[in-house]
């Protein structure tokens, strides 16, 4: 694990595995809320999958999560922020290209950066739908976000009801997340336009047929200058553990700049 300072003074942890084959770029994984790399690009097989395939991995704990500096203070967080972050980290890694791939709140955060940063060579992102449009961000139609700060906040999990933030708050305790953190980034996701039209790299969405929060992935597909939809089973956690996920994700970044309209 190695860190680096970000813009706003805050530590960020990132990892790396494998080693680029000629000719390749890094390939670089941005978590999604709550969970970390390890979590969500680790256990699944991800990584492995990707290092097997002749490929170098980094992968950040994005703040407030992992072993990322984890500050209490909302305006210290949201997507916007992390996207800095990730834009500081390709310079600390001198990376002139990579492959970007983002799941949930990492897709929002990989669509901020490929919007504004011509290093993105491929992109995949994951867990996201039509809520990218018409939410701005997250989509927060299937569970709010006050849903999510009382699911974090409350001392007794039992208390409860609500499936997707419930799970919300399993996933925190299970990996030991700052849940007070965690609040400060439910209370400041981001809620504005991503100007997709600006994403030249192609571009490869994936997610479950049972996710709540990646409804109607088709407009978002649609509204991608060069995107490819692959739809997977699970819902929003259970879509990572389908090995489709992983082997349509490593075959999309095998593929040239240019060959992406063939996949699918």
């Amino acid at each position: 694990m190695k860190r680096f300072t970000t813009f706003d003074g805050i530590e960020i942890a990132y990892h790396e595995w494998g080693e680029a084959r000629p000719g390749s770029p890094p390939v670089v994984l941005q978590h999604g809320f709550v969970a970390d790399a390890h979590t969500n690009w680790v256990l699944p097989g991800v990584v492995a999958a990707l290092v097997a395939d002749g490929r170098r991995v980094i992968a950040p704990d994005a703040r407030g999560h992992g072993r990322s500096e984890k500050p209490h203070d909302p305006a210290r967080y949201g997507e916007q922020q992390m996207a800095r972050d990730l834009a500081l980290l390709l310079d600390t890694v001198a990376a002139e290209q990579v492959d970007l791939v983002g799941y949930s709140m990492g897709a929002i955060v990989s669509l901020l950066l490929a919007s504004a940063d011509a290093r993105v060579r491929r992109l995949v992102v994951g867990g996201v739908g039509s809520g990218v449009l018409e939410c701005g961000g997250v989509d927060r139609r299937a569970v709010s976000n006050e849903s999510i700060i009382r699911a974090l906040s409350v001392a007794d999990p039992a208390e409860l009801n609500e499936p997707v933030a419930r799970s919300f708050r399993a996933l925190a305790d299970a990996v030991g997340a700052d849940r007070e953190a965690l609040v400060a980034q439910a209370r400041s996701v981001y809620r504005g336009e991503i100007a997709l039209e600006r994403i030249s790299a192609p571009t490869l969405l994936i997610v479950g047929d049972a996710d709540p929060l990646a409804l109607r992935p088709e407009m978002l597909a649609a509204a991608l200058p060069n995107a490819t939809l692959a739809v997977v089973s699970g819902d929003h956690t259970g879509a990572l553990g389908d090995p489709r996920f992983t082997h349509e994700l490593v075959d999309f970044l095998a593929l040239e700049a240019d060959g992406a309209a063939e996949h699918g």
